[in-house]
């Protein structure tokens, strides 16, 4: 399989996180987020790759955790998340076959249906693994985002380029 992927699209809860929500006693919830996960998202972008994250919930702390990550495109209240895949497209202009999607529980199945390469977690419901074209080891919040992206990079052989900038070389020492 030879992949040209543009755009890495992902779901949040269950993805980015562990699925887990905490509620205060003030109403609010909190998230837990994967700080290499997060790693791994800049090196995306800084290949000159673009990033999505659509999520059903709305929250502060998705939109804080997207500008923190200088994600491009946020949809947030996705309940029908295959309408919002063709905002998507047309608000990047990338071709769903130049697109990526993570992905882990049922409402997520209309993308992985129509993206170029679809991607489950480890402990994404079963009709979605069986779905996806690859699933991760890492479970959702555990890494799984930065083991996709890590994949992409070398099958797309940007890796040894990405990691240019974190490699030192024996004559820069």
């Amino acid at each position: 399989m030879s992949l040209n992927i543009k755009l890495l699209a992902m779901d949040c809860d269950g993805v980015m996180t562990d699925g887990g929500l905490f509620y205060h006693d003030d109403g609010s919830e909190t998230r837990r987020f994967n700080v290499k996960d997060g790693a791994w998202i800049r090196i995306w972008s800084r290949q000159d790759l673009k990033t999505a994250i659509i999520t059903g919930k709305v929250s502060d702390a998705v939109k804080k955790r997207a500008d923190n990550l200088d994600v491009d495109y946020l949809y947030q209240k996705a309940h029908y998340k295959g309408r919002v895949f063709l905002q998507l497209l047309e608000d990047s202009g990338i071709p769903a076959e130049h697109i990526a999607f993570i992905g882990d529980d049922i409402i997520d199945l209309p993308v992985i249906q129509q993206v170029g390469f679809s991607v489950a977690v480890a402990d994404a419901v079963e009709e979605v693994r069986e779905a996806a074209d690859w699933v991760t080891q890492a479970k959702g919040g555990q890494g799984a985002v930065q083991e996709v992206i890590r994949y992409l990079l070398k099958e797309m052989g940007l890796y040894e380029q990405a990691m240019e900038r974190y490699l030192v070389q024996p004559d820069q020492v």
